[in-house]
């Protein structure tokens, strides 16, 4: 399980990601590179990383389920993700 804090600080990435987009965007389209520079750096997409949704880890994230391949494994074999079992490995 990841630190809170580790998952809070991925949050306000999101948060400040949408925030920024639009003003972003504009800055590129017009080549304003300074103007980039003056945007904080965490609002940048490229920042962002993909962490399970219920354990906070980064490494092996399905994108498809939005879990952990260690999670995923677990609630499959409980019975938890419709269509994969553990007959089905």
């Amino acid at each position: 399980m990841a630190k809170e804090s580790i998952k809070a600080r991925e949050r306000k990435r999101e948060r400040l990601v949408a925030k920024y987009a639009d003003k972003r965007a504009t800055l590129k389209a017009a080549g304003d590179w300074q103007g980039l520079d003056a945007l904080p750096k965490n609002s940048s997409s490229v920042r962002l990383h993909n962490r399970c949704k219920l354990t906070g880890r980064p490494k092996g994230y399905m994108r498809k389920f939005g879990i952990n391949r260690v999670t995923f494994r677990e609630m499959a074999g409980s019975g938890f993700i419709p269509g994969v079992t553990k007959s089905s490995w």
